[in-house]
Order: structure tokens, then sequence, then C-alpha cells
């Protein structure tokens, strides 16, 4: 639990059968973000409970929320991988977000403490994320900064289709 000065937090993973806190989940991003994504944009083709609840049920999928109340008001999603080169995992925090009303109480950070706990138990050895360079992110960079080691790589977007 979080404790600020206002107001009290809980941060915890998803479970089956919460696919109404996932599709939360899904709508804060998509406020979040803007939903500044094009075809693939939070807010268009919005996924069924039926499709959540897989995705609930598959232990290397890691949705966290923080929730405020029953309202989501930040979250991660992250995805544990299984390496081949040694018995061990990463796990990739694919979507962080917390709304910005709610931003500067240790929530993000909160969200990836929790993450932690779960990334020890898939036995994996790095939790790494992407920021992106514009001054927005730049808040987020700070924040994965005093967590860890930053790493200069290049991204690559492949076109499946």
């Amino acid at each position: 639990m979080i404790q600020t000065q206002k107001e009290s937090f809980i941060v915890r993973r998803l479970s089956p059968g919460e696919a109404g806190l996932f599709r939360e989940l899904n709508q804060m991003f998509s406020e979040v973000f803007g939903d500044e994504f094009g075809d693939t944009a939070y807010a268009s083709a919005k996924p069924a409970d039926a499709y959540l609840e897989t995705l609930l049920a598959k232990p290397h999928i890691t949705p966290l929320v923080a929730l405020s109340g029953n309202h989501v008001v930040g979250g991660l999603v992250a995805y544990v991988l299984e390496k081949f080169e040694q018995e061990r995992s990463e796990v990739y925090i694919y979507d962080l977000a917390v709304r910005e009303e709610y931003r500067r109480r240790g929530i993000a950070r909160n969200l990836i403490l929790e993450l932690k706990k779960h990334a020890q138990k898939a036995g994996a050895w790095v939790i790494y994320v992407q920021a992106d360079k514009d001054e927005a992110d730049l808040p987020a960079r700070k924040l994965y900064e005093s967590l860890g080691e930053r790493e200069d790589v290049f991204h690559y977007d492949i076109k499946v289709v």
C-alpha cells in the first residue's frame, strides 16, 4: 500500500475474473497516452472480456494496477521472456502510466517495485523498459535512471504485413 498525505493507493496484480479492471487499465492507458498510436490505439478495436480473461490467466503476462478506491489511477503491463542461453528470464515493461493528477506520489515507483517481486518469482535476472527521447518522457527517464542503468540502444519497428 502507498500512503500519501491525501490518500492511500493499493498496487496489485490483476487476476482471472478481473477483465473489467483490465479494461479500465486499458482505458487509462488510452487517456494518458492521448491515444496517439494510430492503428494500435488503445481505444480502437477493444478486446472482448473473454480475450482479456485469457491474458489474465497467462503467468508470463503481468498486469499491475494502482487503485485509489476502486479506480485505476496507474498501472503497467509487463511480459516475462524466457531466455534460451541460460535458465533465466527477463521482464519487459511494455506500458506504464499514471494519471496526471496522481503523479509525483510514488505510484510508478511502487508499480515497478511490485513488479520486481513478480520478476523474482519468475526467475528473472533483469527488468527492462524503453522511454522516448522527447521532453515529455523526461520524468519517466529520471525514474528509470533512479532504479537502474541506462543503455543506449536503437529500436526498430519491423512491419509484419
